[in-house]
């Protein structure tokens, strides 16, 4: 109940967000359910005056009532188009929300969720919200509203009378309950099973070169269908959920309108009830009880609805874990002086730590190759420089400041990154490179490229800077993308520059010649190189050797070359007496 509670509550806080338009539109939708209403009563007025054949009095009644069904179309009309305006703008409010706190979730969030269950959850939540607010305020508001009209013309003629519709809507209300949450946990249950269906679908979309490269499509489509047996198990329990509210609330009405008709006829029968009145009791038996399965189908659509809504806000609740201070520190420019001072971090709690006992200064301007075998904490240092996870213990210092003194976007602005499989958005080659900057002119772009050695690929292509490079840079190599993100991290012009592998898909040529001008470019900045190709690391003023979380070496190329028993040595030695490496070894 308090996670129902909990889930209304920020419904309405992006519903109700204009107060104002919100609560016209509740006037406009009582007052367009009562005219609705009121039809009934008009019959009975009808009726009895037409045994009276007071017929001046029945051509003025019915210009009324056409008033009243005219207006009560115009209300109806006018809540409609005032409710899509509170729709609307909730619904925009809530996406950008949303949005936002998926942009401010950690690092760790985002590798732990798929992207079919957040496009699942995103799709399903937004559809959702707009059904949950017309469930709710155009039907379930309107048949309470219609159950208070007839109960109070129905007090004025027997007491058992209303009595009988007080506990058949009573009865219907409990039993809807109980019946909808049966059928909000069978749906509940469905929607996890098609998130997993939808997550191998988007799995195989995003991957398919994989998929083509292995021949493995007969795969795909046993996963596929195995992720269905579930699937469907869950789709029966849910849709049969449908069949026992329908016999359930359909038994409840049948009974209840057998025991008002007969009461009805037998006061009748006893001159206790004039024709009119007893019209006015078919006429609402004929209009409420068909709006009680309307009620019922109301609770059960809130219900399905509810089960999309709560997972599509259910992303609201996972807290941000590394936050941003209170009182931030903000600077105009980095030097680009670092210190990892006793840096220790797990990425789980009571797990390995992935590095430990780090020391490490990094004088501002200076350039440093972090090498050293793969998993040896090389990367997950750099994650932590960036703020994507926080220290376990020590801290990391950036021109005297502790980094977590900084928001994160203030820091990670000061940073320029090329990632070793660089992830491009579905856009032109243009969009790409000047991503990291705002107000990119031409020049500037074609300069950047030019140092990453992509202008000339570019400008053979037969839309040069406009062509798309499809959905996450598919349509381009991997040393091409590797080389546009270069140009995306030299065009934004960080302080502090990461290359993480930065030219491991590049052939020895294009290696030599983009290195020659990224030298150029980090002069006078903080770099740091994590490289697997020493060939790469060679030319850094300090070489750093990490093993197993710990850093065992440090020095200049030569030096560590010069060192007995040197793990940099030994790394030199296998990769220069490779023959692909040959090459590359000699032009550096």
């Amino acid at each position: 109940m308090k996670k129902f509670i909990k889930t209304l509550k920020v419904f309405y806080g992006f519903v109700a967000r204009r107060r104002w338009i919100f609560l016209l539109f509740l006037l406009v939708t009582i007052i367009a359910s009562v005219l609705s209403y009121l039809i009934p009563y008009f019959l009975k007025l009808f009726v009895d005056n037409l045994q009276n054949n007071n017929y001046d009095y029945l051509f003025r009644l019915l210009v009324l009532v056409i008033a009243v069904r005219y207006l009560g179309l115009l209300f109806h009309m006018l809540s409609f188009f005032i409710g899509d305006i509170v729709s609307f703008d909730a619904a925009i409010s809530a996406r950008r929300k949303i949005f936002k706190h998926l942009q401010d979730l950690d690092f760790a969030y985002h590798i732990s969720k798929s992207t079919g269950f957040l496009i699942s959850a995103f799709k399903r939540g937004d559809g959702a919200l707009w059904s949950l607010f017309h469930e709710i305020h155009h039907r379930f508001l309107s048949i309470l509203i219609g159950f208070v009209i007839m109960l109070y013309f129905f007090s004025q003629l027997n007491w058992r009378i209303s009595l009988i519709v007080f506990l058949s809507f009573i009865l219907a209300l409990i039993m809807a309950r109980i019946l909808v949450r049966i059928n909000i946990n069978a749906r509940r249950k469905h929607n996890d099973e098609e998130d997993k269906v939808s997550a191998i679908i988007v799995d195989n979309m995003v991957n398919y070169e994989t998929v083509k490269l292995f021949s493995q499509e007969k795969k795909e489509i046993e996963r596929l269908k195995d992720a269905f047996v579930p699937w469907l198990s869950t789709g029966w329990r849910y849709v049969n959920t449908f069949r026992l509210i329908d016999f359930s609330i359909g038994t409840i009405i049948n009974v209840s309108i057998f025991f008002l008709i007969y009461f009805a006829l037998r006061l009748s029968a006893e001159d206790q009830l004039t024709v009119g009145e007893f019209v006015l009791i078919l006429g609402y038996i004929s209009s409420f009880y068909p709006r009680l399965f309307d009620l019922v189908y109301a609770f059960r659509e809130v219900g399905k609805h509810y089960a999309d809504v709560e997972k599509y806000f259910g992303i609201l609740e996972n807290d941000v874990k590394i936050k941003d201070p209170d009182s931030p520190v903000t600077l105009p420019k980095l030097n680009g002086e670092i210190e990892f001072n006793n840096v220790s971090f797990a990425y789980q709690k009571g797990k390995k730590e992935a590095v430990k006992g780090i020391n490490l200064k990094i004088r501002s301007g200076q350039s440093i190759a972090l090498v050293g075998r793969s998993g040896s904490g090389k990367t997950t240092l750099m994650k932590l420089l960036m703020r994507f996870y926080d220290v376990d213990s020590g801290s990391i210092i950036v021109d005297g400041f502790d980094i977590r003194k900084f928001t994160k976007s203030h820091l990670r602005s000061f940073v320029g990154i090329v990632p070793q499989e660089p992830i491009l958005f579905n856009n032109t080659i243009g969009y790409n490179i000047s991503y990291g900057k705002e107000k990119v002119i031409k020049d500037e772009l074609i300069a950047a490229a030019k140092i990453a050695n992509l202008h000339d690929f570019i400008m053979s292509l037969s839309k040069k800077y406009n062509t798309n490079v499809g959905e996450r840079g598919v349509k381009l190599s991997g040393g091409q993308k590797q080389r546009l993100a270069i140009a995306r991290m030299v065009l934004s012009d960080p302080d502090i520059i990461i290359f993480d592998e930065a030219t491991s898909q590049l052939d020895s040529e294009n290696e030599a010649l983009i290195q020659e001008a990224l030298w150029k470019v980090v002069k006078n900045k903080t770099t740091i190189i994590i490289a697997h190709r020493l060939t790469t690391a060679m030319r850094a003023d300090k070489i750093v050797v990490m093993e197993k979380g710990r850093i065992v070496e440090t020095g200049s190329h030569f030096a560590l070359l010069a060192k007995e028993k040197s793990l940099y040595k030994h790394f030199w030695d296998l990769q220069i007496k490779s023959p692909d490496n040959l090459s590359s070894a000699s032009k550096a």
